[in-house]
């Protein structure tokens, strides 16, 4: 149950959320202002070191062009009697938004709880961290493994967001396949047909034949690597190191390969390398669409949060992502059995 505490923090919270958004007080659900809506995309970049990387765009439509935000690519030169210019963005690479309902609630006396164990700062930062920081990680969630769009989702079946929209993975294979591998073997004895020693060489590879020849040498190119591969590949280089300088290699190996930047994301497929600049990676919310619901149900004993709004993912330029979903990594015993 609510105590005089908690209850006097949490009158204050929808209090300071309504005023924020500049609506009426004791109002149930609001929509967002325009400087509501930057405000709560900062939030939101603030909330996930990675999220804060990626491209948050607001769009005025539900449907229309990606326009490449990242502005690469050879923009100089001279026309045949016109002036010199290049289309920024792809022809066909649309983008398509979807409602999107995120919404949780915290109990009674989960919430008394945490006004026993802190200060009022201590509680708000757990509300938000309850609340806001969950949606904007679902955010990620869906990005990295959406698939569908389904009428009525089915989180215990897709507890990633598979069916919530389709995220970018998806996006690249259904707008240009080419960009993106099914799979490839690891195997550091080198025996396996078609394999490759290293993350290292494998990445240099992908780049080499899958990212477009003018984006190749960019240097805002990055890795995205699976935590089962930086596991495997480092315990393969502890393993063989014998100087303090090969252990130093295997420690940094999660924070460059192939002399790109790497980054495990949160809920990014452990098995999966990607290789794309993170601005690359988009979320598009549609302007004006933005919907909050806060509401403290004395029939359930909980607080209420709803974020409802247009919302859907793109990928800038398609020719600068190129990915393998599946990099197995090569046992020795298989491999001796292999060759």
């Amino acid at each position: 149950m609510l105590n005089a505490i908690s209850t006097k923090y949490l009158q204050e919270y929808t209090a300071a959320t309504l005023s924020a958004a500049g609506a009426d007080a004791g109002v149930g659900m609001f929509n967002l202002t325009p400087p509501m809506e930057t405000k709560l995309r900062q939030a939101i970049m603030l909330s996930d070191a990675f999220l804060g990387m990626i491209s948050l765009l607001p769009v005025q439509q539900i449907k229309g062009q990606v326009v490449d935000v990242g502005n690469d690519g050879l923009s100089t030169g001279r026309g045949d009697g016109e002036r010199f210019s290049v289309e920024v963005g792809q022809s066909g690479n649309t983008y398509e938004l979807v409602k999107t309902d995120s919404g949780a609630h915290i109990l009674w006396e989960t919430m008394t709880q945490w006004a026993n164990s802190g200060s009022k700062g201590q509680w708000l930062k757990m509300m938000q961290s309850a609340i806001a920081r969950r949606f904007a990680l679902d955010m990620l969630r869906i990005g990295f493994n959406g698939t569908s769009v389904a009428a009525v989702t089915k989180p215990k079946d897709n507890p990633l967001g598979e069916d919530v929209n389709k995220g970018w993975l998806t996006i690249v294979k259904e707008k240009k396949g080419t960009q993106v591998l099914a799979k490839a073997n690891l195997d550091a004895t080198g025996k396996s047909a078609d394999s490759y020693k290293n993350l290292d060489s494998l990445v240099q590879d992908l780049i080499n034949t899958t990212i477009a020849p003018e984006h190749r040498q960019d240097p805002d190119l990055v890795v995205l690597v699976g935590s089962e591969l930086v596991a495997a590949e480092q315990h393969r280089l502890l393993e063989s190191a014998e100087t303090p300088t090969e252990h130093k290699a295997a420690q940094s190996l999660a924070k460059t390969i192939a002399g790109k930047t790497a980054y495990t994301p949160p809920f990014f497929k452990p098995t999966s390398i990607w290789v794309t600049n993170v601005k690359n990676l988009q979320i598009l919310t549609q302007e004006g669409t933005q919907w909050r619901r806060q509401k403290n149900d004395e029939d359930t004993l909980r607080y209420k949060q709803n974020h409802i709004r247009m919302e859907g993912y793109a990928v800038g330029n398609l020719n600068k992502f190129a990915a393998i979903e599946n990099v197995t990594v090569v046992e020795p015993a298989e491999a001796e059995a292999a060759a």
